[in-house]
């Protein structure tokens, strides 16, 4: 079959838009036709090769489609079923044995360098290999391949091109104050960066209850829609006495913290900005053999807990149906995130994604 795919040819360049053959799905694969996908800052790291993700390469992970075929043995979906692409993993590392999927050892191969386990790719262009595979999908493309590991059947009545983040974006924020950090109801909260990531997890401690809600940003505009979307407070990043101020806020310093900038800077000031026993989740990527300095006394006198969190700690076939279901509720309003754009102007969409002049950038296939 031939496919319409954003395709990635080096680093920092326009995404081209080609038509690719895709394979039919072999034993454990779906073929997925794409309705929409988010387009995540990972897809940037890999596009820039920040990650050594080969390149050619059709990028996309936060995708939502129809499935149109299964491979032999899939048994989890059928033809006409509604999915939402998540991460991939192995699901025989002690990890996934022990329901910690995003924690899989096999995730870095498995999600960031562009080939099956065998080393094939499932899309080519005249006879050039065109790496696919990207978390399982690489959904920047009419048409996806993805796995029964990674496939996570949703509600037809759910609005599916508003889906795809919730498989890596959305998840990640959320499911770090629901799932990694466990986040009470009534407990101090402090979100450093009011990206897609940082303000799925403002939504979602509006969800549980959790208070006060500090957004932390240097975009007024970002700031004014945390407050918009349950935020108590929101303070400048940029201006002196951050951390001084959450003190004043919370008393004695924050239960939790979150930080999704992966600046080392900011990530110091989500630790020293906790209270004794207080916990901060990293959630940013950092790069490759950064190295983040702390008050060793703060850390060991307090009782301070500093965790990294990825994908939120999601089993994605529990935790993306619960936040469906949320919204559906009108309790997890993430739509307030998205824009929309079609395939063709992908390029625009990122744009607008880098240059923070849209929170959550989705591209639509049709």
């Amino acid at each position: 079959m031939q496919i319409t795919a954003a395709v990635t040819r080096s680093p920092a360049a326009p995404f081209s838009l080609e038509t690719l053959k895709i394979e039919e799905p072999r034993a454990g694969e779906i073929l997925v036709r794409v309705v929409a996908t988010g387009v995540c800052h990972t897809d940037m790291v890999m596009r820039d090769q920040h990650l050594p993700t080969p390149q050619p390469v059709v990028l996309g992970h936060e995708g939502a489609g129809i499935v149109e075929r299964v491979g032999q043995g899939v048994t989890k979906v059928a033809p006409g079923d509604h999915v939402v692409m998540t991460f991939n993993s192995c699901g025989r590392c002690p990890s996934c044995a022990d329901h910690a999927p995003t924690y899989c050892h096999e995730f870095f191969p498995r999600n960031f360098m562009g080939a099956r386990e065998d080393g094939s790719s499932g899309l080519s262009r005249e006879g050039e290999t065109i790496h696919a595979n990207i978390f399982g999908q690489s959904s920047f493309a009419t048409r996806a391949l993805c796995h029964e590991r990674n496939a996570v059947k949703v509600d037809k009545a759910a609005p599916l091109e508003l889906l795809g983040p919730l498989g890596c974006g959305v998840m990640t924020g959320a499911g770090a104050v629901m799932n990694a950090l466990k986040v009470p109801a009534g407990r101090s909260l402090v979100v450093f960066g009011a990206g897609a990531v940082g303000l799925s997890a403002v939504l979602a401690a509006k969800a549980i209850g959790a208070g006060p809600v500090i957004a932390v940003d240097i975009n007024p505009d970002r700031l004014a829609l945390a407050l918009e979307l349950g935020a108590d407070h929101a303070l400048n990043g940029a201006e002196d006495g951050l951390v001084e101020k959450i003190q004043a806020i919370t008393g004695t310093g924050a239960h939790f913290s979150i930080d999704t900038t992966a600046n080392l800077k900011v990530m110091r000031q989500a630790v020293d900005c906790l209270g004794a026993r207080g916990v901060c989740g990293l959630v940013g990527a950092s790069k490759m053999g950064d190295e983040l300095p702390l008050d060793a006394v703060s850390v060991m006198s307090g009782g301070k807990v500093v965790r990294g969190v990825v994908e939120g700690d999601a089993d994605p076939d529990v935790f993306i149906p619960e936040l469906i279901a949320l919204h559906q509720a009108g309790r997890f309003p993430f739509d307030r995130l998205v824009r929309f754009y079609p395939l063709s102007e992908i390029n625009q969409a990122v744009a607008d994604g880098e240059a923070g002049r849209v929170i959550k950038p989705v591209v639509r296939m049709t």
